[in-house]
């Protein structure tokens, strides 16, 4: 082979005992193969090239990658504080505040690799992070530093620039000490387009512009980001319609509700998904719909915080796009979509009985609709041609014997504990026997320590 000619690499994924697709088909297979080049699904069926690489998937069930689509990485180090267990969002916003002055640097690298490790440890290969966090005295690399966890783990991250430049002075919640100038965000927000932003198709790392929240954002930051974002060609996210807090804070301020008030300013379109997305009224549903805007649901997340229940079965029905989603940290204490899956499934079925969405619907939207909400085709499902994103799960698991009737819907009817067996990003092996293949665990769990037990003691 000549030199600087790039050697392409093949893995065989065989005797899958079961393949749950996800695809437009929903289509599930017994006893396949899966044949990978170069991180891209070639050929699903019984005779499959031959490959340099080959896992044995006997015992497996194999699904699509998850896909986390927000989250607060920064957060992983505030888990489990007694002092919020008990509070909604503007209480323990304001509470974790005065801890989150004193994130530095190394807690954004180290919070991103526990964080991101642990969603990979559990069947999730794309994430991501609404960073929204910059404190006046750490540098300005957060987002740079996250970028290069997620290239040492291996995993596919979209990251945001988010931001916070209405201060507690100025009729908002955060400090002076976490906000940041209109100019300055959006100096940084182009930069960081410039530098990581890749659009192309099977891209492994991707930038969208996040103002934080009605509550912790000013006007004009908002409309200003609106506008770089689709001058630079990327997507846009935010908090909306999270509490009833929320609510009142943009009628007494606005004089409208949350989701008039982001149409004002230009937030409405295919380009925009929102977080939470709780309390829409029924005429505000028909907006989201007509315009394609996006939700994340966290199902998890809004019952810690007593914040309410999204109205995900009308959403579907209505073609509103979903996507699944953990969270912050602090405020689900973990960051498993496998838990994620299960919960939202038991969720829905106690509001909404047979008008819930079905254990298979809800690994969709953790899925394909993750995918969709994030602007891309190429993941989110196992077809030819898609990207070789999954995870397998070995079927003979003592707590799984006679549950496999159903593998469509085993992730949210049984649920998995204890993590993945295998997870495989672009073709790559990165979670094996349950642990990560990429990092060394003990050290970064051992590190990571350290740095909360000095966060906690500065405060």
């Amino acid at each position: 082979m000549d030199k600087g000619v790039k050697r392409m690499k093949r893995l065989l994924i065989k005797n899958i005992r079961y393949l749950v697709t996800c695809d437009a088909e929903d289509h599930m297979f017994e006893n396949t193969h899966i044949y990978i080049e170069d991180g891209e699904i070639k050929y699903i069926g019984d005779t499959p090239p031959e490959a340099e690489e080959t896992i044995d998937a006997s015992h497996m069930i194999v699904y699509p990658g998850l896909i986390n689509t927000h989250h607060h990485l920064f957060q992983y180090f505030t888990r489990n504080l007694p002092q919020v267990q008990n509070m909604e969002l503007f209480d323990w916003l304001t509470t974790l505040y005065g801890i989150w002055q004193h994130i530095g640097e190394e807690a954004i690298r180290y919070s991103s690799l526990m964080g991101m490790g642990e969603l990979m440890k559990n069947g999730c290969t794309t994430c991501f992070d609404h960073h929204y966090l910059f404190p006046k005295k750490t540098g300005s690399q957060l987002i740079d530093m996250q970028f290069e966890s997620a290239k040492n783990l291996g995993i596919r991250m979209h990251a945001s620039r988010g931001s916070m430049s209405l201060s507690k002075k100025d009729g908002g919640l955060p400090p002076d000490t976490v906000v940041q100038d209109t100019d300055t965000i959006l100096k940084d927000s182009e930069r960081l387009v410039k530098a990581y932003h890749d659009g192309s198709r099977f891209s492994k790392r991707q930038v969208v512009l996040a103002p934080c929240a009605p509550f912790n954002v000013t006007e004009e930051l908002m409309i200003e980001s609106a506008k770089l974002a689709r001058k630079l060609g990327v997507r846009l996210h935010t908090h909306l319609a999270e509490t009833i807090d929320e609510q009142k804070y943009t009628l007494e301020r606005f004089g409208m509700r949350p989701l008039e008030y982001m149409d004002k300013l230009g937030w409405l379109g295919e380009d925009v998904w929102y977080a939470h997305g709780i309390h829409f009224n029924d005429e505000e549903l028909k907006v989201l719909a007509k315009n394609g805007t996006g939700v994340a649901h966290c199902p998890i997340s809004n019952m810690k915080l007593s914040s309410g229940i999204a109205r995900i079965p009308e959403m579907l029905e209505m073609d509103i796009p979903v996507g699944l989603a953990v969270d912050g940290s602090a405020s689900n204490d973990g960051s498993s979509m496998l838990e994620e899956i299960r919960i939202a499934y038991l969720l829905h079925r106690l509001q909404s009985s047979n008008k819930a969405p079905t254990g298979y619907d809800i690994l969709k939207i953790a899925t394909k609709g993750g995918a969709r909400i994030l602007g891309r085709n190429d993941i989110g499902e196992l077809a030819v041609g898609k990207a070789a994103d999954l995870f397998m799960i070995d079927s003979q698991r003592f707590d799984l014997v006679g549950t496999y009737y159903d593998p469509k819907s085993l992730l949210a009817t049984i649920g998995v504990k204890g993590g993945v067996d295998c997870t495989i990003i672009g073709g790559e092996v990165v979670v094996k026997d349950g642990k990560l293949v990429t990092i060394d665990e003990e050290k970064t769990a051992h590190h990571s320590r350290n740095i909360i037990d000095r966060l906690l003691k500065s405060v």
